[in-house]
């Protein structure tokens, strides 16, 4: 019994790797457990990391910047700095690029994703904290507005609650950090399946991924995406997808996508982008 308890335990935690990219569907626990927001913080080193916050998504990005570093400094950071960044030529100063050279954590706040990308996309920051994340020395987290960019391509916005169709999502330029995917956040929780579905018609080649509030999808610089939170992780794989009718119908007329697969993960759960299979929670077996 105690070897099984000990096993389970072992599958719900997350494992601490060098490079974490944290794509958290919005709402995050910010008061009790705050799960996702201490599982970033022990990632980025704890009370050793030097940290810095982007809310730049937000139009409050004082009082957001404020929450957030409040937070992490109750749970034992020193070295917080914030990029308030309200201009895209302040993404250019170079102490921005300066102190990511030492940065240990980075965290994208929520808001408005087109505003986000409108301030950082291409400038030399940006470009900084993408290299600190390919080589593994900055573990990056994104909430709301701040997970959708992690795409390169990025739902800006778009309806609910309907049939997929090309009018229910509104398609934008992302960041590029996990170029794979297509992000979509708040996600059952605002009946977002539709959009999701729209958006990968017109994208074919790329993995949906709809991430439920207080929900993170941790993925590891082995294409491990490992999930924690409350909610659940939808990933939408199209690697066998042998039809969609996208190109032939009208911007508002429902969209046929056949041979889909569809995978509902939640906590503890995990699944390989590289081979686009699931991870069997008691042997370790992909599937």
């Amino acid at each position: 019994m105690q070897q099984l308890e000990s096993k389970i335990l072992k599958q719900k935690m997350p494992q601490a790797l060098k490079n974490t990219v944290m794509v958290i569907g919005g709402a995050e626990d910010k008061v009790h457990g705050r799960e996702i927001l201490q599982a970033f913080f022990v990632r980025s080193g704890g009370n050793r990391a030097r940290m810095a916050i982007i809310p730049c998504a937000s139009r409050e990005p004082r009082a957001v910047s404020s929450r957030y570093t409040g937070i992490f400094e109750d749970m034992g950071a020193k070295d917080i700095k914030v990029f308030d960044i309200r201009d895209r030529s302040e993404g250019e100063d170079p102490k921005w690029q300066e102190y990511l050279e030492d940065c240990t954590g980075v965290f994208i706040s929520g808001g408005d994703q087109l505003r986000l990308c409108a301030l950082v996309a291409d400038t030399p920051m940006m470009e900084k904290l993408r290299l600190k994340v390919r080589e593994g020395s900055i573990v990056l987290a994104g909430t709301s507005a701040g997970a959708a960019v992690m795409g390169h391509h990025m739902i800006a916005g778009g309806g609910s609650g309907e049939s997929p169709n090309r009018s229910l999502v509104d398609m934008a330029t992302g960041l590029g950090i996990l170029p794979e995917l297509i992000v979509d956040q708040h996600f059952h929780n605002r009946n977002r399946m539709g959009r999701l579905l729209s958006a990968i018609a017109s994208h074919p080649d790329r993995i949906g991924m709809g991430i439920d509030e207080d929900t993170c999808a941790m993925v590891e610089s082995d294409g491990i995406v490992q999930v924690i939170g409350k909610g659940a992780v939808t990933v939408i794989d199209t690697g066998e997808l042998s039809y969609t009718n996208e190109a032939f119908v009208g911007a508002s007329e429902p969209l046929s996508l056949f041979n889909l697969r569809l995978h509902i993960l939640c906590h503890g759960d995990r699944y390989d982008l590289n081979n686009r299979s699931i991870i069997n929670p008691e042997n370790g077996e992909r599937k």
